[in-house]
């Protein structure tokens, strides 16, 4: 289980129509990987839980075959994911750099009179 980003969240709300109260929400959605939902699916046990959890299944195997089919779409989505890891990780460098920065900055001790 993983927590979705801000667009993430976005892209949902746009795509689906059933989940529009969560447009306005402060909190970003928690969702399942695959085997996430396949452990879920040991624990309930209702005939509902049942019924969506083989169709999120199958929505999984479905995205796999379509993957398989077109090499090149996930040529492109293996190099989407190295420039959206590299992206972060230059993100994650700059914020390190700043909080270096913060952590150097001296303060002034004592009563300062200020001028008039």
């Amino acid at each position: 289980m993983f927590e979705l980003t801000r667009k993430e969240k976005t892209e949902l709300v746009t795509n689906c129509d059933r989940l529009k109260k969560l447009k306005h929400s402060s909190v970003n959605p928690l969702v399942f990987t695959e085997q996430g939902v396949a452990m879920l699916s040991s624990i309930l046990n209702s005939e509902k839980a049942i019924q969506v959890n083989i169709e999120i299944m199958r929505a999984f195997a479905q995205y796999r075959a379509i993957l398989k089919e077109n090499e090149n779409l996930r040529k492109e989505i293996i190099k989407l994911d190295a420039k959206v890891n590299q992206a972060f990780q230059y993100l994650l460098n700059k914020l390190d750099a700043l909080s270096e920065k913060r952590k150097k900055k001296k303060t002034t001790l004592g009563f300062e009179i200020p001028k008039k």
